[in-house]
């Protein structure tokens, strides 16, 4: 089967660059994938695309040497499993708050007798090799996201689930669980930023990944100067929204001084 780079990566104690996709295109998934990513995530909770779309997008980021993950809508079985059957070498899964959740997903993942995954990789004996059903277990990247109250007053039992191997960080929705508006890069003195690193140290002292969300690469550089194992930058409605914004201001500031000229 074909390894999980970054999980290797991560193991070897190497940072990992993941990039973000929400537009349901393989046209911007294959112009993304070329950028340097070590792995790029699908969106399907909070972008606007569908499984057939995800499925061409696989197909284009397999083109590169980019590790494809998933972040799917919610914790459903059907899903998760679909998602990994199509070539997915990683899932990131919302709103996990307690042990008995986080099991539940970590199983949806993992093929008997360690879970109950239904056997069916029809992409997946393509892009991971005919012995896929052999490794799967060890090289498919399960990651749950901590961004709930009850979660935060449950991390041990979160983090220590067999098989787990990491959290990752919604700032967001973190944000409001703990009564502050939603956002990313969050100051230092803010509530979530200390819960950013109370969640942390016991990623830490469980001896799992950790991942977070980010908007700005120089937040994201603090984050794994922290010890932080994998970041996201932004993603790629956000990175069209900003360059377009830019041009535009730019031409519109350049044409309101002609104007002011001609009076």
């Amino acid at each position: 089967m074909r390894p999980n780079k970054i999980k290797k990566m991560m193991r070897d104690g190497k940072p990992i660059i993941n990039g973000w996709l929400q537009i349901p295109s393989s046209f911007s998934a294959e112009v993304m994938s070329n950028q340097g990513w070590d792995s790029i995530t699908i969106d399907m909770q909070h972008g606007v695309i569908d499984y057939p779309s995800a499925l061409q997008m696989l197909q284009a980021i397999s083109t590169t040497d980019v590790t494809p993950l998933a972040r799917v809508n919610w914790n459903e079985p059907g899903q998760i499993m679909k998602i990994l059957d199509a070539g997915c070498y990683g899932v990131i899964c919302p709103m996990v708050s307690n042990k008995s959740e986080a099991e539940r997903f970590v199983q949806a993942c993992l093929y008997p007798p360690k879970g109950y995954r239904s056997y069916g990789p029809i992409r997946g004996l393509i892009y991971g090799g005919s012995d896929y059903g052999d490794h799967a277990n060890n090289e498919i990247l399960k990651l749950a996201m901590i961004e709930t109250k009850e979660a935060i007053n449950k991390l041990d039992e979160i983090m220590t689930t067999p098989g787990l191997d990491g959290i990752y960080i919604g700032p967001a929705d973190l944000s409001l669980a703990l009564g502050e508006k939603p956002s990313f890069d969050k100051p230092e003195n803010s509530g979530t930023y200390k819960e950013i690193l109370n969640i942390l140290e016991h990623a830490k002292k469980n001896k799992i990944f950790a991942g977070i969300h980010n908007a700005s690469p120089e937040y994201a550089k603090k984050m794994l100067n922290l010890g932080f194992n994998l970041i996201t930058i932004g993603s790629d409605q956000r990175y069209m929204s900003a360059g377009a914004k830019e041009a535009v201001s730019k031409l519109k500031s350049i044409k309101s001084k002609e104007d002011s000229k001609a009076y």
